[in-house]
């Protein structure tokens, strides 16, 4: 979610030190952790001792949101504006060697939301959906489920529910230079079709440029 008073979220790479900064923050995210037990061969028992094995790397999964569409005139290839960077941060790095098998890999990154907590990975998944596109066909919005998997035994995890400001909480938005209604939507119910009872609601006739600064009442979904 990306509200006046949310740090934007990031994706670093940690072996170049890159940064990709997402234009929305995530509406939501989830963690997941498996350990391993092994039952023991225990006799005249009705349940096995447990024997455990070792702790499997935590996962964050994740949707990102991006679109071009509402710049108008302007409107890019969402792969070339954003979505690509990260597709690439899947990709072997020839100048990342290990230094045994000498066989290159791609990077490792860190996601950061502010100063609160961040999470180092490497990313094992990324499906990318296009849903809208201009008359010669190309893409101007898109979604990308990402799954990071964990490299450290980080204690840095959030502290709160990033959607605390979301529907039901903040119901204010000041808006940032780049905010578009179809985000702002997305941010706020998840879907970026429902731009419309926001423009109703705050009387608006410019929906593709919305002015720097100003704040925008969001209706309850």
């Amino acid at each position: 979610m990306s509200g006046s008073n949310m740090a934007t979220a990031s994706i670093i790479n940690k072996d170049s030190g890159h940064e990709i900064k997402c234009k929305f923050n995530p509406k939501e995210y989830s963690f997941a952790k498996q350990n391993t037990w092994t039952p023991t061969q225990g006799k005249g028992s009705n349940v096995p001792q447990m024997e455990f094995g070792s702790g499997k790397p935590a996962t964050l999964t994740m949707q990102l949101f991006f679109d071009t569409y509402e710049d108008g005139n302007n409107a890019e290839d969402v792969r070339k504006t954003f979505t690509d960077e990260i597709w690439g941060l899947m990709m072997v790095d020839s100048s990342l060697k290990n230094a045994k098998t000498r066989k290159s890999r791609p990077p490792m990154v860190r996601f950061q939301w502010g100063k609160a907590w961040s999470f180092d990975a490497v990313i094992t998944s990324i499906t990318q959906k296009f849903t809208l596109f201009l008359p010669d066909g190309t893409p101007v919005r898109a979604t990308m489920d990402v799954t990071f998997q964990q490299i450290a035994d980080e204690k840095l995890y959030p502290k709160q529910n990033p959607t605390s400001g979301g529907v039901g909480g903040e119901r204010i938005w000041r808006v940032k230079e780049g905010d578009t209604l179809a985000g702002i939507a997305y941010a706020m119910y998840g879907d970026a079709t429902r731009w419309r009872p926001i423009a109703d609601a705050n009387r608006l006739t410019r929906l593709r440029r919305l002015t720097a600064g100003a704040t925008l009442e969001i209706p309850n979904a």
